[in-house]
């Protein structure tokens, strides 16, 4: 089964505006019921599944998915339902919040180079380096514990020489085997909201709740804006960006789904080859076991 849409209606050509504004945050379902949506779904994990141990055989390449979005917008389900049938001992998962004073005290690219996925393993960040053009840009006093050197803090070049920072450190992750493919996903102001009011509504959702929320949300615009900037001048031919239209919770895991098994099928991975000299170990090997026998 394939996807009635293409991969190329949600990526960001390098060198172009995703322009969020004009961009759906819902599209028509891209499944004829919930019971073939399921279907789907369980054929891409299944998918994904042998393309990861095909990688984690191979050993040479990583794969990193970087998975952005505002508050509510479903990247921990997106990575839940997806991701459900990888190996765990092929895939990493890092979450990063608000940085430590030790982290704070390093370059902005610091805390999450320690967490890239080592070759033949997935790694998935909710969360990136990105937070350092996002969050970072909106709100001032999070800059300002940086504690940079004025000099470095000059308001019309920081962004984009952070942009740049960005482009060279992925294309140089891409020169060393890693393939990174990058994830927005793209709700609407007003979806946000019914999702906040369920989490209030509904006491076993409670906990995901913070007022944070509430102030995060009052700079939507703001958000939007970094956001096209970020992406548009960081979606490249080894890195690209998807704007995955959000809204609908099932459209978004299939997107990412087949954006996953494009990027693992572009690899020029396979199961390690036998020598002789292997098959003949292996010969040995099976007679003694089956003289035990």
């Amino acid at each position: 089964m394939n996807l009635p849409c293409s991969l190329l209606d949600h990526r960001i050509a390098p060198g172009s505006s995703p322009d969020l504004s004009r961009r759906p945050t819902s599209i028509a379902p891209l499944y004829g019921s919930k019971s073939e949506y399921r279907d789907l779904l369980a054929e891409y994990r299944k998918e994904i599944s042998s393309l990861q141990r095909v990688l984690y055989a191979h050993g040479r390449y990583a794969l990193l998915l970087v998975f952005q979005g505002m508050d509510t917008s479903g990247k921990d389900g997106t990575i839940r339902h997806v991701m459900s049938g990888v190996n765990p001992q092929g895939c990493q998962v890092y979450s990063f919040k608000q940085p430590s004073s030790e982290e704070l005290d390093h370059d902005f690219l610091w805390r999450t180079t320690k967490r890239l996925p080592e070759r033949g393993r997935i790694g998935i960040f909710n969360r990136s380096y990105y937070e350092e053009v996002l969050v970072v840009r909106v709100l001032p006093q999070v800059l300002a514990a940086q504690r940079l050197p004025e000099e470095c803090v000059d308001p019309e070049s920081i962004w984009s020489e952070r942009h740049r920072d960005i482009v060279n450190f992925e294309d140089y992750l891409s020169r060393n085997g890693t393939r990174i493919v990058k994830f927005f996903l793209h709700i609407s102001k007003e979806e946000q909201r019914r999702r906040l009011l369920a989490r209030i509504d509904n006491p076993d959702r409670n906990w995901k709740f913070s007022t944070s929320d509430l102030d995060m949300r009052q700079h939507w615009e703001a958000f939007q804006r970094v956001y096209d900037d970020a992406i548009g001048a960081t979606s490249t031919a080894l890195a690209p960006w998807y704007v995955v239209p959000a809204d609908d919770k099932e459209n978004a895991r299939l997107i990412v789904s087949k954006a996953i098994i494009e990027a693992l099928s572009g690899l020029r991975m396979h199961y390690p080859e036998v020598t002789d000299a292997q098959r003949n170990h292996l010969k040995v090997a099976k007679r003694v076991l089956e003289q035990e026998g």
